[in-house]
C-alpha cells in the first residue's frame, strides 16, 4: 500500500495515520500513489509524500491563506511550496528533520477543520 519506497509500518505513516484518525468524519484513501487523509467524501487535507527534489519524506497539508507565505519565509529549512498543490496554498513540511509530533497534530488539526463538515467540528470540540 502506498508509495513503492514505504513500508506500511514506516513511522510517518504510523504516526499520521494516529493523528488523522482520531478526528472524526476522517478516512485514509491513496491519491496519486501517496498515503492521503480526507473527510470521508469529501476534499483531502493532508498526505505523506517525498520530497520532490531529493525524496525525503515530507507532510503536504492545506492551510489557510496567507500561512504559506508565513511558514516557507521564517522556517525555510522546514517548510516548502509544494508542487501542484502549492499554488493552492498548501504547504509541505520535511519529516526528516528535528519533528515534534504535537507541533504536526496541530498542523493537520488545523488543516483537518479547513474541510470538515460543521458537525464533525462540534463533534470534535463536544
Amino acid at each position: 500500500m502506498g508509495h513503492p519506497s514505504r513500508s506500511p509500518d514506516d513511522l510517518y505513516l504510523v504516526e499520521l495515520r494516529k493523528i488523522c484518525l482520531a478526528l472524526p468524519e476522517v478516512d485514509e484513501r491513496i491519491n496519486h500513489g501517496m498515503p492521503t487523509f480526507g473527510v470521508t467524501s469529501r476534499t483531502a487535507f493532508v498526505n505523506l509524500h517525498d520530497h520532490p527534489k531529493d525524496g525525503r519524506p515530507t507532510l503536504w497539508f492545506k492551510a489557510a491563506p496567507g500561512v504559506q507565505a508565513e511558514l516557507v519565509d521564517q522556517e525555510p529549512e522546514r517548510f516548502f511550496v509544494p508542487p501542484y498543490l502549492g499554488p493552492s496554498g498548501w504547504i509541505g513540511l520535511r519529516l526528516d528533520v528535528e519533528l515534534d509530533w504535537s507541533e504536526v497534530a496541530e498542523i493537520v488539526e488545523a488543516a483537518w477543520r479547513l474541510v470538515a463538515t460543521k458537525r464533525a467540528i462540534k463533534t470534535f470540540e463536544g
